[in-house]
């Protein structure tokens, strides 16, 4: 199948002289640079790139390089042509933590790219290491165009992540049905991108509720945002018995606390508003859904209420992170203080 036609990408910001590219829709250039800490994203990006290249020419050679356990004259001998003048990826990992000798012949490299050779240098970000080679690509040097992987770690990345994800298989999920799904792996996006992937090769159809409920149902019950839910709403034997089926099934606090502090900022940011859900979205840079869900968990609280449980969330993620030697009362404590709506009774 011949590769579609290649689209134009919008540029970068303006330190950057190269095109920025999405993950998920990889260029090939002499020079990719994929930079930032998401991995699941940057794998997608990689593969994505093999891809291309193979659907172009399937004589296509990889090879894959470390650039922080180098051997001198490998990312050139890699990349020259062979006899028979075979296209080539190279993929290069640990660009964060390379070598001098790497720095030096990559530099080297920019300036005398060879035709045909696709070089793909993955830099997590985790260090400065290699800023020089970086500042060389960004600056234009080697033709190269960059695909940034920022780290997804708020509640509306990881739904947009899900729902990218469908939406590029041409698969349509129940927008309830997905945020279900986002709220049993919200700690863990390698295996949130399994679960869409699972759906959308099991299910034939559209995917609502039952599907995700059928597939992931115990997982959804017991995760740190169900807790969060059943306290918040003032049920607070189901919210013991949730927060305690979590902990058994390896839950760890601080996530739970996490959860929970996360859904009271939410609250917090939306009390006392009346702008309607679109417009206070926009002007708080989140979804409508997050918004609309936000008033719904407001039903029954006070100002004065809210206060006292993000105190008690602020105090019970400092004792689950060191401050106590129980951090599982801390979180007893906390589901207690917001199902309760008053402050701890010791």
């Amino acid at each position: 199948m011949p590769p579609s036609p290649r689209r134009p990408a919008a540029r970068g910001p303006a330190k950057s002289a190269i095109r920025q590219l999405s993950w998920r829709a990889p260029e090939p250039a002499p020079i990719v640079l994929v930079a930032g800490p998401e991995e699941v994203c940057a794998e997608r990006a990689i593969a994505g790139l093999r891809d291309y290249l193979k659907a172009e020419d399937p004589s296509l050679e990889v090879s894959d390089i470390r650039a922080d356990d180098y051997a001198s004259g490998t990312l050139l001998g890699m990349a020259s042509p062979s006899l028979f003048g075979e296209p080539r990826l190279v993929r290069v990992a640990g660009v964060e933590k390379c070598s001098d000798a790497f720095l030096t012949e990559a530099l080297a490299y920019l300036e005398n790219t060879q035709e045909g050779a696709t070089i793909v240098l993955r830099h997590t970000g985790a260090s400065v290491r290699g800023k020089k080679l970086l500042e060389a690509i960004r600056g234009g040097s080697g033709g190269g165009v960059e695909i940034a992987v920022p780290a997804i770690k708020r509640d509306s990345d990881r739904f947009d992540f899900a729902a990218g994800e469908f939406k590029a298989a041409g698969k349509r999920i129940a927008p309830s049905a997905l945020r279900t799904l986002v709220s049993a792996f919200a700690d863990d996006l390698t295996e949130l991108a399994a679960a869409c992937q699972q759906l959308i090769s099991d299910v034939p159809g559209d995917i609502g509720d039952q599907v995700v409920q059928r597939y992931y149902g115990g997982r959804v019950e017991t995760t740190a945002f169900a807790v969060a839910d059943t306290a918040i709403a003032g049920r607070y034997g189901e919210a013991l018995i949730t927060l305690r089926h979590a902990l058994a099934s390896g839950a760890d606090p601080v996530p739970l606390v996490a959860a929970i502090a996360s859904k009271l900022r939410t609250m917090a940011r939306v009390v006392g508003t009346r702008e309607p859900s679109s417009a206070l979205a926009t002007r708080l840079g989140m979804k409508d859904w997050q918004v609309d869900r936000a008033k719904r968990d407001l039903v029954g609280w006070t100002e004065s209420a809210l206060a006292t449980a993000i105190q008690a969330a602020a105090r019970a993620d400092a004792e689950v992170k060191g401050a106590s030697r129980d951090p599982v009362f801390a979180v007893e404590r906390l589901v207690t203080v917001i199902a309760t709506r008053a402050p701890y009774a010791s």
